[in-house]
């Protein structure tokens, strides 16, 4: 199989899945696909949006000494928790990220699905996962993380794609060498340029995902939604889910 890395999916964390969901949904034209039963046992609850053919997960503790409610304790609850990435082998990619000091936090293994989580205090930032579904290397092909048929839910009336993730750091090319080794791409400058979305690094006081940049039919639409949502808009954006949502006609 050739070689290749796509962004899947991103995840945010915010203390309760309500009324994240909901705003996000009804801001930005999109309906959520599925919740999964099996994050539970993580004592996490969740509700995944395909943006086009990514996903926007947002998860919620609801039970002490979970990984995200420590997340949200550590970071006051702003910045996005996982960057998720489909790529034709995660083990080589895992043991690449082990041998540059990263160490492997979790191991997925639901046939046809085989992912492996990252260390976010290795990776910096945010969580890394890598991950392949056995009959899926169609971008439209199956994804268990997110049902059966999430692609009946894939809405572009009102947001078109997600087009770039914004991380920021003191250091943002250190930062974006980093995550350029572990993911296997090539630094251009403080960016690295996937086929379906771009990861940017900006100066920033401290290490987190800090925006979501979306491609929308019209912005000032979006905006209005936003504010009628009681959500605060600075020119093309606003916060939402612990990170910022900024748009782009």
């Amino acid at each position: 199989m050739a070689p290749y890395m796509r962004l899947r999916q991103i995840c945010l964390v915010a203390p309760q899945l309500a009324p994240v969901i909901s705003d996000i949904a009804e801001i930005m034209g999109l309906a959520v696909c599925y919740r999964d039963g099996n994050v539970a046992k993580y004592g996490l609850e969740n509700a995944l949006l395909p943006v086009d053919t990514i996903l926007l997960e947002v998860v919620a503790p609801f039970k002490d000494g979970t990984t995200a409610g420590r997340f949200i304790e550590k970071t006051g609850g702003r910045g996005g928790y996982m960057a998720i990435f489909c790529c034709n082998d995660p083990d080589e990619r895992g043991r690449n990220a082990n041998a540059l000091g990263v160490r492997t936090a979790n191991v997925i293994d639901h046939a046809p699905y085989h992912g492996v989580q990252l260390h976010p205090r290795d990776c910096r930032a945010a969580f890394i996962e890598f991950n392949h579904t056995e009959g899926s290397d169609d971008i439209l092909g199956p994804y268990p993380p997110a049902g059966p048929d999430w692609q009946k839910f894939i809405r572009k009336d009102v947001t078109q794609a997600l087009v770039a993730v914004e991380m920021q750091s003191p250091d943002p090319q250190g930062l974006a060498e980093h995550w350029g080794k572990i993911i296997g791409i090539a630094v251009d400058g403080p960016e690295l340029k996937l086929p379906n979305a771009t990861f940017r690094f900006v100066k920033g006081v401290s290490e987190i995902m800090s925006a979501l940049e979306f491609r929308v039919t019209d912005v000032a639409q979006v905006l209005h939604a936003a504010k009628a949502r009681g959500l605060a808009v600075a020119g093309n954006e606003f916060l939402l889910g612990g990170v910022t949502f900024r748009l782009a006609g």
